[in-house]
């Protein structure tokens, strides 16, 4: 019997003992109860003791948490619905007022947060067009976001929000055909408008070349008359200094080259009356 009693004894010391050690690790945030009261907030990591069955150890994970929300419709400025998915990063950073906020429930902080992200996000969009939204205002939206978020997580639920992203944002199905539609339309309406744009440069610069040709055209035959000019004066200059120095050798001379030419041909046929002046040289030469 004494044996027993030893034994159960001993039992119960071990189970006591077991109970009153505990370990807080350097990613755990934890808080010691007693009898459901909060007594000790943020117990610092390590080995610790409390009292058995009547100190209580809540443990939470100190890291850094996702929270993902649901895909939800919001409204831009101008009335156009987006589909948005997002998600967020938190931490605890107040342990007794996280625990008092939600019963040290992490599904249940996820789920507060997630409905404040839902309402800042409709209330951010609804103050920005589509553009600003898609891609001019995105990261600047998330930045406002995370600081008005934070101006009231960590008093109210003792947790710090770092974070908050849009996965995608994607058009509602009843309206994306006609969005595409809108998109397509106003592509080509800016297509037509460059190719006219092209087609009066086109015109532009084929008639700046076209005046240019007629330009340099003119140019090049008042050049070319200014040369001609100039050669057959210095031609009529040579003919009348040639003329002057000898007058019947010149005569002479020009009517052998016109002989030349005229019979250069034994097919060619000349009508002239023999006795006229253009055969003067031949019949002188007859006579010697």
């Amino acid at each position: 019997m004494k044996n027993a009693f030893a034994g159960i004894l001993i039992f119960l010391l071990f189970v006591a003992g077991s109970d009153a050690v505990y370990i807080v690790k350097q990613t755990e945030r934890a808080i010691l109860l007693r009898f459901g009261q909060i007594v000790e907030a943020d117990i610092a990591p390590g080995l610790h003791f409390k009292l058995p069955w009547v100190n209580t150890v809540r443990k939470f994970d100190g890291r850094v948490l996702t929270v993902t929300a649901d895909a939800q419709r919001y409204l831009t400025l101008e009335q156009k619905a987006l589909v948005v998915d997002s998600f967020a990063k938190w931490r605890i950073v107040d342990v007794e007022k996280y625990y008092t906020s939600s019963s040290g429930e992490e599904s249940r902080t996820s789920n507060l947060l997630q409905q404040r992200i839902n309402d800042g996000l409709r209330n951010k969009f609804g103050e920005r067009d589509l553009q600003e939204v898609v891609s001019g205002q995105r990261d600047l939206l998330m930045e406002e976001l995370t600081r008005e978020l934070n101006l009231s997580t960590a008093e109210e639920y003792g947790i710090e929000v770092i974070d908050v992203r849009v996965k995608q944002i994607e058009l509602p199905l009843d309206v994306r055909a006609s969005v595409y539609e809108r998109m397509t339309s106003e592509r080509q309406r800016e297509a037509q408008q460059l190719r006219s744009r092209g087609n009066e440069l086109a015109i532009g610069i084929e008639a700046d070349a076209d005046r240019q040709e007629a330009v340099l055209l003119v140019e090049a035959y008042r050049d070319s008359e200014t040369i001609r000019g100039e050669g057959d004066a210095q031609a009529a200059a040579t003919y009348a200094s040639a003329y002057s120095k000898n007058e019947e050798f010149y005569a002479f001379t020009r009517s052998i080259n016109s002989y030349q030419e005229s019979f250069s041909n034994k097919g060619d046929i000349l009508l002239v009356d023999p006795d006229s002046e253009y055969f003067k040289y031949l019949r002188a030469s007859e006579v010697q």
